[in-house]
């Protein structure tokens, strides 16, 4: 800049001079005399002013040349200078094409040319906290992980992309099933960002798959705090948490501990079956057999269950079948139309001997709904009342291909599992099981079982549900009301 007013300035002071001469010869009318060793040179005045002008150009043409000589100078040396600014826009304007395109090739699904884009940018404009999240996943979109991970690593060290670094290498420890490192990467992670969601979902599943229930609580209630989850899940997913962390205690032998963290899940959620079962155990145990009673109940009429029925069984356990007939018809009173309600009713009266009320307790769930538990009780009921082996048979047979009925089913991969668990064992998603009846497939057993009726027997029609013969206590369904 200092250059350049120089150099306008003796251009201009070399112009007036030229123009304050050029007047003085225009006065005089002469000429001009030029002496120089010893040699004279007379000049016109057309000829003094075509001189004075060349000698301006040849001015004007050293102080360019001089101008460009010290702009080179500087240009090698570092300098910032008008050419510099030049090529510094132009490799912008390059260096920002490459980077739309890399996107592009991203969003198109091709990882090497968004990869060749992603290094081209990053030649280009010298940004890496620009490009190096978009040359990692461009990477990772070509199957290159270690490059992906080189970057991630570099993008870890910078300040400003420290939690992209982070992200990014979380999902790659993630992918390789290395969930200590990934344990700890989530836990930094958090720490930048307290409020994003994917990563309070990734830690809350990777404290619960290795146990830290006290650390995965922490995480549902910053979860919480953020605004992530509607108050009923939290309880719920925290009643979850609160009931392993219970059986962890119990399995200490830290009963009375064990006992105070499930009964206060079950009040956080009354509908968690496995935490109703434990608190009215926790109860029993504590000689409270009312108060167990009491949240069995309300568990059942939410949602009926055998583990439910189960522990009800151990409020009193030595009473006699008929005893334990009356007994349940509390437990069954709230929902005497559920399927599993008649097939407890069932089986308890069998236990009992009085196989014509069973059958009534029974009524169509062999056809509405023919589960292998509903057949298998059909099954004992007609041989409790006599029947054929061929009909018992043809029951059993039945059963064979039926419907398994309500199982612990997870919501996203839809794998059954024996009991139920907070954590999937087969996806690791966390709290998604569920009892329902899982997905049926359809078509011919390969195991031809469905020939098994013609070869053992078919079971006769199911026979109308005989009246009440006496008492009207034999039926543990209670009346229902007008």
């Amino acid at each position: 800049m200092i250059w350049l007013l120089l150099r306008v300035a003796i251009f201009l002071v070399a112009v007036a001079a030229a123009t304050w001469g050029l007047g003085i010869l225009i006065d005089q009318g002469e000429g001009i005399r030029i002496t120089a060793g010893g040699i004279e040179v007379t000049l016109g005045p057309v000829q003094a002013v075509v001189g004075a002008l060349a000698l301006l150009a040849a001015l004007w043409l050293v102080l360019q040349a001089t101008g460009l000589a010290v702009a080179l100078i500087r240009f090698l040396n570092g300098d910032e200078t008008a050419l510099s600014r030049h090529l510094f826009r132009n490799r912008v304007r390059k260096g920002h094409e490459a980077l739309a395109q890399g996107l592009l090739a991203i969003a198109a699904g091709e990882g090497k040319a968004a990869l060749a884009q992603a290094t081209r940018a990053g030649r280009l404009l010298d940004r890496p906290e620009l490009t190096d999240p978009l040359t990692a996943q461009a990477a990772e979109l070509a199957g290159d992980r270690a490059r992906a991970a080189e970057v991630f690593e570099r993008l870890r060290a910078n300040e400003r992309t420290r939690f992209v670094g982070l992200r990014g290498i979380l999902r790659q420890k993630l992918a390789d099933g290395d969930s200590a490192a990934a344990l700890a990467l989530a836990r930094e992670a958090l720490a930048l960002r307290p409020k994003h969601e994917e990563v309070q979902d990734i830690l809350l599943r990777l404290q619960a798959g290795a146990g830290d229930w006290g650390g995965a609580r922490a995480t549902l209630v910053a979860k919480s705090r953020a605004g992530a989850l509607p108050k009923d899940v939290w309880r719920r997913r925290d009643a979850v948490l609160a009931l392993q962390e219970a059986r962890d205690v119990f399995a200490e032998g830290r009963s009375i501990e064990a006992r105070e963290t499930a009964i206060a899940a079950n009040r956080q959620s009354p509908d968690l079956i496995p935490a109703a079962a434990m608190a009215a155990r926790a109860y029993i145990a504590a000689n409270r057999p009312r108060h167990a009673a009491r949240v069995l109940r309300k568990a059942w009429e939410m949602r009926p269950h055998p583990d439910l029925a189960a522990a009800f069984a151990e409020i009193e356990p030595d009473e006699t079948p008929s005893a334990r007939v009356r007994r349940f018809a509390q437990l069954t009173a709230a929902r005497p139309d559920d399927p599993e309600s008649r097939l407890l009713a069932a089986e308890l009266l069998i236990a009992a001997e009085d196989f014509p009320a069973a059958r009534r307790a029974l009524g169509d769930l062999v056809e509405s709904h023919p589960t292998v538990r509903a057949l298998t009780v059909m099954a004992a009921i007609e041989r409790g009342m006599g029947a054929d082996d061929a009909v018992v048979r043809g029951w059993l047979a039945r059963a064979l291909t039926a419907p398994r009925g309500p199982q612990w089913v997870c919501d996203r991969c839809h794998s059954i599992h024996s009991a139920w668990a907070p954590v999937c064992g087969n996806c690791g998603a966390f709290d998604t099981l569920a009892w329902t009846a899982p997905v049926e497939t359809q078509g011919h057993s390969p195991t031809r079982t469905e020939m098994l009726p013609l070869i053992v027997g078919t079971p006769a029609k199911a026979p109308a549900a005989p009246p009440p013969a006496d008492a009207p206590e034999s039926d543990p369904r209670p009346p229902r009301p007008d």
